[in-house]
This record gives C-alpha cells, sequence and structure tokens, in this order.
C-alpha cells in the first residue's frame, strides 16, 4: 500500500445502501434529495454508484447507491474508491503538459526522441498528437484482443503495451490527418513522464498534481496487487444473470487506471478553472482542441471533450476500465460539476450525470436542444432509396443504413443512431453526425456520401452491393493468415456452408458476408485482398480503434 503524509482514511457507514456526505444543503439552488435519489433509483440493490457536484468549488452534494463489496456486504459510500476509466486521461494529458511548461519538453516534439523503439512511419508524430487522438498510431489493447489475448484476459504491462505499439509497421493513417481514439497514446504519455523525470509516473502525479490539489484518496493503478482500502470491487453480470467479479487485473495506466473517489475528482476539475495548478498557460493547453491537417477543430483537447450539453457549455470525459464507469462533467458558464462512478458495468455514468446535472441547472437546459434536428418532410420511399450498405473509404468497414420513414438509422439493431431529414439528401442526428448524399436517389442506384462527425469531416462511404458467395468462391477464400504486428495466425474454413475464422485453440466466429471480399464479425470487418492474377494473398481487418492491419496468406 503506498504511503502518504497527507492521506485521511474516513470510516464506511456500514449497512447503508445509500450514503450521504453533503458538505451544504443550504445553496441557493439546493436540489431535493427525493429527485437526485429517484435519478439513481435502479442502484440501491446490488453494485452501485456514487455521485458529487460542486458549485464554484465548493461541494454541496455526495451520495452513493448499492454495494461496494456483495462478499462482504459492503455498501458504497462518497468516500469509496473506483476507477473512472479514460475519465483518467486528462490526468495524463494535465502532467505532460505540466511537464512542457517546466520546459523538460515541446509538445511538438517527435515522439522518437523518447522512444527511439518505435518505427519511423516517415511522418513524425508530436507529443500533441498523443494528446489529441490524431497520432495514427493503433490502439495497443485492440491489436491485443486481435491476438486473443484482449485486455482483462492477462495481465498487461507498460512494457508489453510498448512492445505492440512497437511493431506496427503501419498507422491507422497519416499522423495529424484524422481522430482516432486510441489508449497507446496515453500509455506512452505516462513512460515519456517516466523517461524524462527518472519518477514513477504515480510519484510524478503524487508530487505535481494530487498533493497540491488536496487529493488525499487518489493514486495511480500501477500495481494491481496493491491493497487500497476503501476500493470497491467491480461487477458485471454474467450469462447466468447473476453478478460477477469483473477487474482490471492489468497494470497499465495513464490511458485509465486512476484510483479515485467522487470528491477528488471535483476538486481536480476545479483547477481547470482557476489553475492553482500549472497557471493560466495550463488551463489554455488543457483546453486546446485538436486541429487536423484540413483546418478542422475536433472536440477533443487535454483528455477532454469540449462542447455543448443542451444548450449549455460542457467540458466532459467518461470512462470504462472491465466492470468501473465513469463520467466527470464541468459547465464552465456556471461554476457546475459533476463526478460520477459506478462498481456496475452496465451503468451508464453519463447519463447519471447528466440528469444530476438538468437538476442543478434548471432553466439554463435548452429543452428543445435535446430533441433530434427538426427535420423536413421527404417522401419516405426517396429515403428507402438510400438504405443498404455502405464502406467506410478510410478503413474499409462495413456500415448499414435503414430507412425509417422519413428518416435514416446508421448501425445495426436499436442501439443505431437516428438521423433525421434535413433535405432530401442531407441527414444529421444530435450527436453531431451528419450524411449528405452526392445526389437525391433514383434509377435504382444509390450514390455516394460525405459523412461528417464531431471528431471527422468529409468522410466518404460509399455503396456496396452484397455478396452471396457460392461454395467454390467460399473454397477460394480457405488458408491461414498471419499477421506478425498481432502476433497471431487464424485458419479460415467453411463449415455449414459459410466462413469461420478460427484462432489456433480451433474456436471462432463466424462470419457475415457484407459485400464482395469482405466478411462483417461484431464490429470488425476482415477483407480478402487479391494479387493480379485474382488469387487471395491477404486479409486486412478493420474495426474501431485499428484500421487495415495486414495478413499474409501463408498457406
Amino acid at each position: 500500500m503506498k504511503t502518504r503524509p497527507w492521506t485521511l482514511i474516513l470510516p464506511l457507514a456500514a449497512g447503508l445502501a445509500c450514503a450521504d456526505a453533503s458538505r451544504d444543503d443550504s445553496s441557493s439552488e439546493t436540489v431535493e434529495l427525493a429527485a437526485l435519489d429517484a435519478v439513481f433509483a435502479d442502484y440501491a440493490d446490488g453494485p452501485g454508484c456514487a455521485f458529487a457536484v460542486s458549485r464554484d468549488g465548493q461541494q454541496v452534494m455526495a451520495r452513493a447507491y448499492g454495494m461496494a463489496n456483495l462478499e462482504w456486504d459492503l455498501p458504497n459510500t462518497p468516500e469509496t474508491v473506483f476507477e473512472p476509466g479514460s475519465v483518467s486521461k486528462q490526468f495524463t494529458a494535465a502532467a505532460t503538459i505540466l511537464l512542457a511548461l517546466d520546459g523538460r519538453i515541446d509538445l511538438d516534439d517527435d515522439i522518437r526522441e523518447y522512444f527511439p523503439e518505435m518505427p519511423d512511419y516517415g511522418e513524425p508524430i508530436t507529443v500533441r498528437m498523443l494528446i489529441h487522438h490524431t497520432s495514427g498510431l493503433r490502439d495497443w489493447g485492440s491489436v491485443a484482443g486481435i491476438h486473443g489475448w484482449g485486455r482483462t484476459t492477462r495481465i498487461h504491462t507498460h512494457k508489453h503495451a510498448l512492445d505492440i505499439a512497437s511493431r506496427q509497421l503501419a498507422l491507422n493513417y497519416e499522423p495529424g490527418r484524422y481522430y482516432s481514439y486510441t489508449n497507446t497514446g496515453y500509455n506512452l504519455q505516462a513512460m515519456l513522464v517516466e523517461r524524462v523525470t527518472g519518477q514513477t509516473f504515480d510519484e510524478f502525479s503524487q508530487e505535481r498534481i494530487f498533493g497540491p490539489l488536496g487529493m488525499t484518496k487518489t493514486q495511480w493503478r500501477d500495481d494491481f496487487t496493491e491493497i487500497v482500502e476503501e476500493r470497491s470491487i467491480g461487477y458485471r453480470r454474467g450469462d447466468d444473470g447473476e453478478w460477477h467479479m469483473l477487474m482490471p487485473f492489468e497494470n497499465v495506466h495513464g490511458n485509465g487506471g486512476l484510483l479515485t473517489t467522487v470528491g477528488d475528482l471535483l476538486r481536480f476539475t476545479r483547477n481547470l478553472d482557476t489553475g492553482e495548478v500549472g497557471g493560466p498557460e495550463f488551463i489554455r493547453l488543457m483546453h486546446e482542441q485538436g486541429m487536423l491537417d484540413s483546418g478542422r477543430q475536433i472536440s477533443y483537447a487535454g483528455g477532454l471533450f469540449v462542447g455543448e450539453y443542451r444548450g449549455v457549455r460542457e467540458v466532459q470525459h467518461s470512462g470504462g476500465t472491465a466492470a468501473y464507469r465513469g463520467f466527470l462533467t464541468r459547465f464552465p458558464d456556471h461554476g457546475l460539476a459533476v463526478s460520477v462512478m459506478c462498481n456496475r458495468g452496465e451503468a451508464n455514468p453519463g447519463g447519471l450525470a447528466r440528469s444530476v446535472a438538468e437538476l442543478y441547472l434548471g432553466d439554463a437546459i435548452d429543452e428543445e436542444a435535446s430533441e433530434d434536428p427538426a427535420g423536413t418532410d421527404v417522401d419516405p420511399a426517396r429515403v428507402a432509396a438510400f438504405a443498404g450498405g455502405y464502406r467506410d473509404t478510410r478503413t474499409g468497414q462495413f456500415m448499414e443504413l435503414t430507412a425509417d420513414g422519413s428518416s435514416l438509422r446508421l448501425g445495426l439493431g436499436p442501439g443505431g443512431m437516428s438521423l433525421a431529414a434535413m433535405s432530401e439528401t442531407e441527414f444529421a442526428s444530435p450527436a453531431g453526425v451528419s450524411i449528405v448524399f452526392d445526389a437525391a436517389a433514383g434509377g435504382g442506384t444509390r450514390p455516394g456520401a460525405t459523412m461528417d462527425t464531431p471528431v471527422a469531416d468529409d468522410v466518404r462511404i460509399e455503396p456496396v452491393e452484397g455478396f452471396e458467395p457460392s461454395a467454390s468462391d467460399l473454397a477460394a477464400y480457405v488458408g491461414a493468415y498471419r499477421s506478425d504486428e498481432a502476433e497471431v495466425t487464424y485458419w479460415v474454413e467453411v463449415e455449414d456452408g459459410g466462413l469461420v475464422l478460427k484462432d489456433r485453440y480451433g474456436d471462432g466466429p463466424s462470419l457475415t458476408p457484407v459485400y464482395p471480399d469482405a466478411f462483417r464479425q461484431g464490429g470488425s470487418t476482415f477483407i480478402f485482398r487479391r494479387d493480379e492474377t485474382g488469387r487471395v494473398t491477404q486479409a486486412s481487418l478493420s474495426q474501431g480503434r485499428v484500421w487495415d492491419l495486414r495478413f499474409e496468406r501463408v498457406q
């Protein structure tokens, strides 16, 4: 257990399913406890959540619900230690920026100055690109999952993360061209701090961030075997419907791995207004949004998303590691901040935090801003003509548009995103995604389109025709495919009239054909590639955080 002279251990309120540690219930905008408890009504039994609220840096409310440990029947309290997942990234960005303000690094340095083991991709990747997710680096955890040992399945360390990153022969894209969320960039930042300072990342963070801000119960999970007092256990429901533990048994951190409380999170986010640590330039750099080569400014800043929620300026980040979930949001124009952390894998901390925020923001909330964009009436038959499969030209990934009256739905199943018709060729969602088709559909031909999102613009998507491979088509794909970048060999076989992708243990999923030579499995698209003679010699795999990972056919 790490020892710190400023640590104060507070006792658990044993036996309570809901604990209250409010400092000030007499604020001018008092919110009824019943209204707050109603937000968390589904978390009173089983694993639960804690939340805290601050106004102008003063904590005005903190409550907790459900159980921290089901085996010992211990409740969550506002002082329970959770992990907020990628909420941690703003702390890592803060450490990197402080190091730059010290003059010990430059944010525009090529990362190979600190990581000579990383490949030379022809164009420099800068430290600033690591912060803004514009580096093009593949997510090491996703590559590990492709290998067959994803996160939560074995103990990963920074040594493993750097080894995987250094074996990638290609990037997702040229540095600075696009945005793709990648934990690799944040693990590299933690390692960079260690290489430059000679301290562990936790030691630097304690000295420069946690200690000065009075974050007495915060540390990095750089040794998952360490005893952490008042830590909750993460749980998710198993196939049997019962709760099962799901803990982050890994030592990677910087991308996530922060152990903290809801109150400590508020102490940090207050500093993003005051600059008590770091000063005005620190505040500016933390809120500096990334810029793509195209000149497009993206919503991602220093481990923070900068935008609006229902008409109110918001700075926030969500996160999840194993069964822990977290969300930290701040509404700078109103001096309001809300932190939520849960030890229940199915929790939606962002929805919970914003529901709490709405109670405090009151009339500042734009009721109409939560609704879908005011669309226009378009003939459903015209909309239906756009429906079908499309290919993201950057990645080869398959996506599907389905018609829903005058709207389109992007994705598969009930989790898809609805896009209202703004005209006969333009469709948009409240999440900031828009699709503009090249021309109105007609004559049985679907046009291509340009898709914009909060972090990307001018993404070309092209229509693809369905694919029903014959037995001879399937036979052409059968073989073994090797990726040295992921250190894995897959065997493609035909079973029951379809393709199956098997690992070395003989296990694996079936593949669904989506367009010629391309198959889908979950969120991944597996594309077979041919030489000039038409023979299948390669395959590539694209998914959210790994684009075009190549496999050579070895038999």
